[in-house]
């Protein structure tokens, strides 16, 4: 992503070091403990090592492609990614701090995202899973006009759980 992508409420740009007090803060509400463990950091330190990890990222090509979600104050309030699976397709993730939930942030960002990701990444479908229980990420994939393809048992976050696995098809 070459520059910042700019909507009505926020700007989707890349990860600076002095972010990590922001994801660290952001990271330790109940839905990111319950839905997203791997993306808790514990401190301050374990979120600027991530963001020193995910800024590399961005002259590369494999990915993972993660941009934080600020407010035009400049507020961080979560994130938007593209990201490589083991079976070689890209899937799509965000996440809003619970303080700023329910405002439609996520479908905001997710909605100006996907065009320039897609682009960036050479792909005309991406994809979306939930757990099946996250009816909230969910409702925000199918704001976003990606379809349900699967719902049942399958893998998320490292166990085997009821998931929901939605594509999104650029024309």
């Amino acid at each position: 992503m070459e520059k910042a992508i700019e909507t009505n409420r926020l700007i989707i740009t890349k990860f600076t070091p002095d972010m990590a007090q922001a994801v660290h803060q952001n990271s330790l509400d109940e839905d990111t403990r319950r839905f997203l463990p791997d993306e808790v950091f514990e401190t301050v330190e374990d979120a600027a090592e991530t963001i020193v990890f995910l800024m590399s990222q961005y002259e590369g090509t494999e990915g993972p492609f993660v941009y934080p979600v600020l407010l035009k104050d400049k507020t961080n309030i979560g994130y938007v990614q593209a990201v490589p699976t083991e079976s070689g397709i890209w899937e799509v993730g965000y996440h809003i701090a619970k303080q700023f939930t329910g405002k439609g942030y996520a479908t905001e960002g997710i909605t100006a995202f996907l065009p320039v990701i897609m682009k960036q990444l050479g792909i005309q479908k991406i994809y979306g899973i939930c757990d099946a229980e996250n009816v909230a990420s969910c409702r925000v994939l199918e704001k976003c006009g990606f379809s349900l393809e699967y719902q049942g048992a399958g893998k998320y976050q490292g166990k085997s759980t009821q998931i929901r696995k939605y594509v999104y098809v650029f024309c």
